[in-house]
């Protein structure tokens, strides 16, 4: 893995576990505009977690409690909306515990 400062320790979490299985990844590689003003100019942007390359898919990870994940899904949201034509995946705290906790039992 390269040396990446990731904003949560998740991100890192996630990014080894990419490393690990040869998945290709880069973080935060681009940010999307979401809303824009009178003018139309951008004045709100998105920018997903990971991108997989091989798999022409964002990954935005949130490990915030559930009530707490509306912003985020709100962003994807403006996302999909305004840019249908990008693949993006939400993972909540549940699939992070899940995918981690899966690999713990194994």
């Amino acid at each position: 893995m390269s040396r990446v400062s990731f904003a949560h320790e998740s991100e890192a979490s996630l990014a080894r576990l990419f490393d690990f299985y040869h998945i290709a990844w880069e973080y935060e590689p681009r940010s999307f505009p979401i809303e824009w003003n009178g003018d139309g100019k951008p004045v709100a942007f998105f920018t997903p977690d990971f991108y997989l390359p091989d798999y022409d898919v964002y990954i935005e990870l949130t490990v915030a409690k559930p009530a707490l994940n509306t912003r985020k899904n709100r962003k994807v949201r403006l996302l999909r909306e305004h840019h249908p034509g990008v693949r993006i995946k939400l993972f909540t705290r549940r699939d992070v515990e899940r995918v981690f906790g899966r690999l713990r039992a194994a």
